[in-house]
């Protein structure tokens, strides 16, 4: 009965119910919005972060990620490799050798990350062969180095172009190997960009007076949805095969990337303030029109007391008026929100305005929102308790009014 006298009402003036509606759809579609598009931004800094250099597991000494020198590294690796051949089902691996150097030109030099690795086997790891956007990602060959568009800019160097890189070896000295610059590549983080340059395995070892020297096996489960599978396995064999002078760690790259994993689950948190302010908003406008309504129905409040119509019963309608406002909008918003977030996570929302800005951040120019469904529950139940809430003062002040002095308002 109450439901539907508050329907009525609702459909008596549809000026005002359309713009409570309005202001919750609006909301609703703000916060589903925003929501989405920072998921897509943090994931996608952590996506291109993995992608391009950590990988999802690695395997190096302990202690190399506090400190990844070459005295750090793997200097017999077969007990590694025949245990990463035996999961290949599983899994792939690549292995690199890295050290921190100098790469110079005839015009000018630069401190940087000198990664060795084995061309084919890192292309299915990660993704620098495909951010090449000059020549040609590394051959078989020694000798060949590829480097990004910022140390090219740097260093005044094209394809083609001799370049010498520089590192201390194990023993003190230091080693040095003349290169050409076989490929350019420029990936969406301008920070890596400016300190990373590749070379091959075979290069490195030749440079630093090494012969079969690891520094780390990059490790990529064949699905994701493996990985705790993969991970699991990997720290069981690797638990069997280390002796007590012969001792490995093996990290994912939430232990890797912790800065990272912290911002998610920080902006995670921080949306929660986010749901509070647009509830707020929302209260205020709420009370704003409810109360409205109240003043304008004065009359007709007054002659429903005066019929036998409780306080509690017009208490009751005004909430579930607000209520079913409230349903009606999130609804709206939620359908409007789900295929604006459908449409852009197929085709990206361009920011390429913003590409500087965006590439010092690790991300595209593209973002390519993230919606949960987890999103779409909390704001169901959310917005239309919030609704009911906004319109309590509203229905408190309805129930004060004395018959009497109501009914003569008119």
């Amino acid at each position: 009965m109450i439901s539907k006298i508050a329907w009525r009402n609702i459909l008596r003036n549809k000026r005002r119910s359309l713009i409570l509606t309005a202001s919750i759809v609006v909301g609703v579609f703000a916060l589903i919005l925003a929501r989405a598009f920072v998921r897509g931004f943090m994931e996608q800094m952590l996506t291109n972060q993995i992608g391009t250099d950590v990988g999802y597991i690695q395997i190096h000494k302990p202690g190399y990620q506090a400190d990844p020198g070459i005295d750090n590294s793997i200097e017999s690796p077969g007990l590694i490799k025949e245990m990463l051949e035996g999961d290949s089902t599983m899994l792939r691996y690549s292995e690199r050798l890295r050290t921190y150097g100098l790469i110079c030109s005839a015009y000018n030099s630069a401190g940087v990350s000198i990664v060795g690795i084995i061309p084919n086997e890192e292309k299915k790891i990660t993704t620098i062969s495909q951010y090449i956007v000059k020549g040609e990602y590394l051959g078989d060959g020694t000798n060949q180095i590829i480097i990004s568009t910022a140390i090219a800019e740097k260093l005044k160097a094209g394809l083609g172009d001799k370049v010498v890189i520089m590192a201390s070896q194990p023993d003190g000295n230091i080693g040095s190997e003349g290169c050409r610059v076989c490929g350019i590549y420029e990936t969406s983080n301008s920070g890596f960009d400016q300190t990373h340059v590749y070379a091959s395995i075979q290069t490195l070892r030749q440079m630093l007076n090494v012969r079969n020297m690891v520094s780390e096996f990059v490790i990529d489960p064949v699905r994701r949805t493996m990985m705790p599978v993969v991970l699991d396995s990997l720290r069981k064999e690797l638990q069997a095969v280390s002796g007590p002078s012969n001792r490995y760690e093996i990290m994912s790259y939430e232990q890797m990337l912790p800065l990272f994993v912290m911002q998610l689950g920080f902006y995670d948190q921080m949306f929660y303030v986010v749901y509070g302010i647009i509830a707020i908003a929302l209260i205020f406008g709420i009370i704003d029109v409810m109360l409205m309504a109240v003043l304008e129905r004065t009359h007709e409040f007054g002659v429903a007391m005066a019929v036998g119509m409780s306080n509690g019963k017009i208490f009751r309608m005004i909430l579930v008026e607000a209520f079913l406002l409230g349903i009606a909008g999130t609804i709206v918003g939620l359908v409007i929100a789900y295929f604006t977030c459908l449409d852009l996570s197929r085709f990206g929302w361009d920011l390429s305005m913003f590409a500087a800005s965006l590439r010092s951040w690790g991300s595209g120019s593209k973002i390519f929102p993230i919606l949960l469904g987890s999103d779409v529950i909390k704001a169901a139940v959310i917005i239309p308790f919030v609704t009911v809430i906004g319109s309590v003062y509203p229905a408190m002040k309805a129930i004060r009014l004395h018959p009497v002095d109501a009914i003569r308002s008119i």
